[in-house]
This record gives C-alpha cells, structure tokens and sequence, in this order.
C-alpha cells in the first residue's frame, strides 16, 4: 500500500494531466480522453499514467498517438502546476478496463435474458 504522500501526489497529478489533455488536444485529434488512474515510483521520478480513449479502434490509435505526442507539453503543465522537488516522467498507457467492464456487463445482461434451465 502506498503511502498518503504518494496517493495525493498520484492524484493530484491525476487532476492536473486531465487538465492539461483538456487544454493541449482537442477532441476531433484524439477524441475523449479520460485518466483512469496514475501510479507514481516511491522516488517520485516517474509516473505511470492510465488513459482510456472513447469510440472504435481508430480513435484510440489516434487518441494515444495524440498523448505520446503531446507528453512534454502534458509535462510541462504537470511541471508548472504540481510544485515537486522532481517532476515525474510520464509514461502513458492506454487502459482499456472501461472496455472490458462494458462487456462484462453486456454478457451478464445477455445471461439474464436467456430462459432459465428447468431443474430436476
């Protein structure tokens, strides 16, 4: 378990990434882009940024191209705002738990419909 410093810094840098993708990439270059979660190194030297990207296969490639290019601008806001001895490296990774939880969530529903077996 992380320590409380190391959850605020990981949220706060959290908020300030997702603000910074908000100002820096507009949604027609990379759609809806959402921070899921960030994990920072005990060192805080690097960060490890979740990101999930909104809409077909397509959008996500250029979603995540659009944050791999944008990263030092996204770096700089986070150096700007977020007032650390070290500002971490971001690193991003495209986080398709929202995906998988959707269709989770389809197959159950598909489950519920189908009629019950009768039991013996």
């Amino acid at each position: 378990m992380p320590s409380i410093r190391i959850q605020r810094v990981s949220e706060l840098i959290k908020r300030e990434v997702g603000e910074a993708i908000r100002a820096e990439i507009p949604v027609g270059e990379g759609g809806l882009i959402s921070v899921n979660e960030v994990e920072v190194t005990g060192d805080l030297r690097e960060a490890t940024v979740y990101a999930s990207v909104l809409g077909d296969a397509e959008q996500q490639q250029r979603g995540f191209h659009a944050l791999l290019k944008h990263r030092h601008r996204i770096q700089d806001h986070v150096a700007r705002t977020v007032i650390l001895k070290y500002t971490p490296k971001l690193r991003f990774v495209l986080d398709d738990s929202v995906v998988r939880g959707n269709r989770v969530l389809q197959l159950i529903e598909e489950i519920e419909k189908q009629p019950a077996a009768p039991q013996s």
